[in-house]
């Protein structure tokens, strides 16, 4: 498992974003030729064999080459108490997928995808149903950024 170092070949150009919490994981795809993601899902990380078959189910259809989980730092950079649960998940998916994994700095992703989401608001895109999937709006925060950095 990789943490921001040099991009992992990949098979193919789409790639999966993941937001763990405590509570939901947001899920995003991305595209390492525009550098661009969009949200798909929020999914409730209990119970935990639901999750799994849900992920499994959206690794199945999009088929990433690599997968980016949010890595929760403090705002100095250093580890936080969910940093070490995001490392296990991310472990835990880099085991049962098979694919290159990628752990990247979340800090900040959760107001950016607020941000933007207000903005699709005011601009009549979202409605406010569809606020309980800001996690995954973070996802493709942090995918974005990532792709961002990675060079797309």
């Amino acid at each position: 498992m990789h943490e921001d170092a040099p991009r992992p070949a990949v098979t193919s150009g789409v790639w999966l974003g993941l937001d763990v919490g405590t509570r939901d994981l947001g899920v995003a795809v991305g595209n390492e030729l525009t550098g661009r993601a969009r949200p798909l899902k929020t999914l409730a990380m209990q119970p935990e064999a639901l999750m799994w078959t849900t992920l499994d189910a959206m690794v199945s259809e999009w088929a990433p080459g690599g997968i980016v989980v949010g890595l929760p730092l403090t705002r100095e950079g250093g580890e936080q108490p969910m940093s070490k649960r995001a490392r296990r998940f991310a472990a835990a998916v880099e085991q049962r997928y098979q694919r290159p994994v990628v752990q990247h700095d979340e800090r900040g992703s959760t107001q950016v995808a607020k941000r933007r989401f207000a903005g699709e608001r005011a601009a009549g895109n979202a409605r406010r149903k569809h606020a309980v999937d800001i996690d995954a709006h973070a996802a493709a925060v942090i995918l974005e950024d990532y792709l961002a950095l990675a060079g797309h």
